[in-house]
């Protein structure tokens, strides 16, 4: 069961965006966004938010400095990630342009499971780094950062995950870090060591070592930027839209990484009209197709790839990877489904799944498909170590699962052998023979903290689009901008006349709509069944290209 509600702007808002010169939908639109001034829609690098605002930031500068004065060497730990991915690209490839000399390992989940762990350290060590360097993870890494500085190496954080009671004793730079006063608390990891590298640029210019005109730009690494906050699914605050806004700029003028490229080419997706959609859902897909099946190495080297050849080799294979776990998760999910026929999903508050045979690397896409079909708060569970499972959690608005899942870890001491996350993701390991155990104990949490009526989906709209609006120059405004997570894409609500459809490939409506004496081609993607001949639906339109023409194009998502 689902609700339509439609936002409310502050007409306040409204008008002054009107009257600061943006068209008057354009300005409802923000205004329903929180934006309240035109300010707020500055998306230029100087509005970024001061780097020196990051706690430990200029200490972390210095250390820096010193190290590439110092020839240390430095090796970067990444997380296996679309963020961790290109938040390791940055780090290297920013690092190298500083004069630092840099590596890379990344763990493979499979063997060496999440983050800087003492089996990951001992890795390293063969190395012979004198410095490790943490990127979209190493918060929680106390065990690890102990193991290293045993064996002489320093170790420095940058991540943006929640810590847990314990913070590794090393130098972190963290926005989510007690104390840290950065204002946004939204920064992707990728998001964070760009940060870093921009106070460290400023360090060395403070210190002279940059000869005159060879300063690194720093903005030519805003499309890996751009492609780990989209893909982290982080909240568009102001300031992830300019890192974002500035990295698409970037693609759609052809001045991004060879890798990049390729992974649009493979996509069958055009970089010089570049959406977050892209970054998403076409690209940020096949990047984490090689940590989830493989070894995200792969997608390391393929941002790292410094020409086209070697760039398309490396997307071809991304490619396939993520067509090969396209058809593990569509049987995942069949037999997840096929469980669940022995209970009735709508009866609990979370959903708790697991098989022997399931893929480890895939339980996260698994249970973000259920959540969006169920609603509810919903973990899968693969084989781990012996005797342990892995489970993925994906949550709704109003749960937090990390918190969720902490109140389930203090009040049962043992059952969760370790956990972490966000809000709306997260994971944890357990004993195979305690899953009853935890999932008894997880929907008992769920019930104290979910009030019923979260259970249903709200679908929110930005109401009734003016007929004057429903056309291609409209459609290519609100196709150029920023959307995303927390500041989603316009969504529309109206009443339409059906005047003919058909199925498309067995599983898709063509439609031609008609609304006050206008006809409209229209998609439902994903939807064979015929529908009434009036209908109330939720939409966006598009300005849909097909063999070199523009066209308008209504793109159904619900109907009433």
């Amino acid at each position: 069961m689902s609700i339509i509600l439609t936002r409310t702007p502050s007409q306040e808002a409204s008008n002054t965006l009107s009257a600061a010169g943006i068209h008057p939908v354009l300005s409802r639109l923000y205004a329903a966004r929180g934006i309240r001034q035109r300010a707020e829609l500055d998306y230029s690098l100087k509005a970024l938010l001061p780097y020196r605002l990051l706690k430990n930031i200029d200490a972390m500068a210095e250390r820096l400095a010193q190290a590439i004065a110092g020839k240390e060497k430095l090796l970067i730990v990444a997380d296996y990630d679309a963020d961790g991915a290109t938040a390791c690209a940055v780090a290297v490839k920013g690092l190298a342009a500083l004069g630092a000399v840099v590596d890379f390992i990344v763990p493979n989940r499979f063997e060496y499971g999440y983050g800087l762990s003492p089996e990951i350290v001992a890795l390293a060590a063969q190395l012979s780094p004198g410095i490790i360097i943490t990127v979209d993870n190493g918060i929680a890494s106390v065990a690890g950062v102990e193991e290293a500085k045993k064996r002489g190496i320093e170790v420095l954080v940058t991540d943006h995950h929640l810590p847990g009671d314990t913070l590794p004793d090393a130098l972190i730079v963290n926005p989510n870090q007690p104390g840290c006063e950065f204002p946004s608390k939204n920064l992707a990891g990728v998001g964070v060591m760009f940060y870093v590298l921009m106070a460290l640029r400023a360090r060395m210019r403070e210190r002279g070592d940059f000869a005159a005109g060879h300063e690194p730009n720093l903005a030519e690494l805003l499309d890996y930027v751009a492609l780990g906050t989209v893909s982290d699914v982080v909240r568009l605050d102001q300031n992830n839209r300019i890192l974002v806004e500035n990295g698409i700029k970037r693609m759609r003028a052809g001045r991004m990484a060879p890798g990049i490229a390729a992974l649009f080419r493979v996509a069958g997706r055009a970089s010089h009209k570049a959406t977050t959609f892209d970054l998403g859902f076409t690209l940020g897909p096949r990047l984490n197709a090689a940590g989830r099946l493989d070894d995200m190495s792969v997608g390391i080297a393929c941002l790292l790839a410094s020409d086209d050849e070697q760039a398309a080799r490396l997307a071809g294979e991304l490619d396939h990877l993520n067509r090969e776990r396209r058809t593990i998760e569509a049987g995942m999910q069949e037999e997840a489904l096929a469980g669940l026929s022995a209970i009735d999903p709508a009866d609990r508050y979370t959903l708790a799944l697991y098989r022997d045979d399931w893929h480890q690397g895939v339980v996260g896409i698994v249970a973000s498909r259920l959540k969006e079909r169920f609603h509810r708060p919903t973990i899968v569970f693969a084989p781990g170590d012996a005797g342990q499972i892995k489970g993925s959690g994906r949550s709704i608005a109003g749960f937090h699962l990390r918190d969720a899942l902490d109140l389930v870890f203090k009040r049962h001491p043992g059952l969760i052998l370790k956990f972490g996350g966000h809000a709306m993701a997260a994971g944890l390991t357990l004993d195979e023979l305690r899953l009853d155990e935890f999932t008894q104990a997880f929907e008992t949490v769920a019930h104290e903290l979910l009030d019923p009526s979260q259970l249903t989906r709200q679908i929110e709209t930005d109401g009734s689009l003016p007929l004057d609006c429903l056309d291609l120059d409209f459609a290519e405004q609100l196709g150029a901008l920023v959307w995303g997570q927390g500041f989603p894409a316009p969504a529309f609500c109206d009443r339409f006349r059906v005047l003919s459809q058909r199925v498309l490939g067995g599983k898709h409506l063509k439609l031609r709509l008609w609304k006050e004496g206008a006809e409209f081609d229209a998609m439902y993607f994903n939807h064979a069944d015929w529908l009434a001949d009036e209908i109330e639906a939720v939409y966006q339109i598009v300005a849909n290209e097909w063999q070199g023409r523009k066209e308008l194009q209504i793109y159904l998502q619900h109907i009433a």
